[in-house]
């Protein structure tokens, strides 16, 4: 069936991060039934917004690979998206630089809203943690400071925030950093692929 020529076109046809946001039906603004509610000190997935939000975060932020120390920081952003743990990205300022290798073999992938992600391993005593975190060198408009920094996935280092040890956001693909003030349930998980 061709198409309807005197159909209006579709406004999210040429612009991918309309298109995008179309794709989902909770955007941060109306919560499902099946959130949990946060409490006192407690923040939401299903409040954060789609697009996400990038914010500063002060809280003391330590990677970890066994012993090793990979980077501290109190100048650490945060990046918020409906139905997802934040994830945190720690200045490369504040890492040991000679710890992290930049992996490009392991190939790229591409966020709608930040763009191109290159992939980084870590090297301690000789062991190479492969793929560990990843970073957006020419991270798109908001999201520009990302540029500067990286994230790992908290389930293959250690990864602390104000001393408490985060946990991993369920599935292998997402690096949600999971700590006691944020609630769900978030994607990432088995049925969560349409959240």
């Amino acid at each position: 069936m061709s198409p309807d020529p005197t159909a209006a076109p579709d406004p999210t046809a040429r612009d991918p991060k309309r298109r995008a946001q179309s794709l989902w039906r909770y955007i941060g603004d109306d919560r499902p039934d099946f959130a949990i509610p946060p409490g006192v000190g407690q923040e939401s997935v299903w409040d954060y917004p789609r697009p996400p939000r990038l914010e500063p975060d002060g809280r003391e932020v330590i990677i970890c690979v066994g012993d090793v120390e990979v980077a501290r920081t109190r100048r650490a952003l945060r990046v918020l998206e409906t139905a997802s743990p934040p994830t945190i990205y720690v200045p490369f300022a504040d890492a040991r630089p000679h710890l992290l290798i930049e992996s490009p073999q392991l190939g790229s992938s591409h966020c709608e809203w930040k763009g191109g992600a290159l992939y980084w391993s870590i090297e301690t005593d000789g062991h190479r943690d492969e793929g560990v975190g990843w970073s957006y060198p020419t991270a798109a408009s908001p999201y520009e400071a990302l540029r500067e920094c990286f994230s790992v996935y908290p389930g293959r280092v250690t990864c602390l925030v104000d001393g408490e040890r985060v946990r991993p956001q369920q599935g292998g693909f997402y690096g949600g950093w999971v700590t006691n003030e944020i609630v769900g349930p978030w994607k990432g998980g088995a049925g969560t692929g349409g959240w």
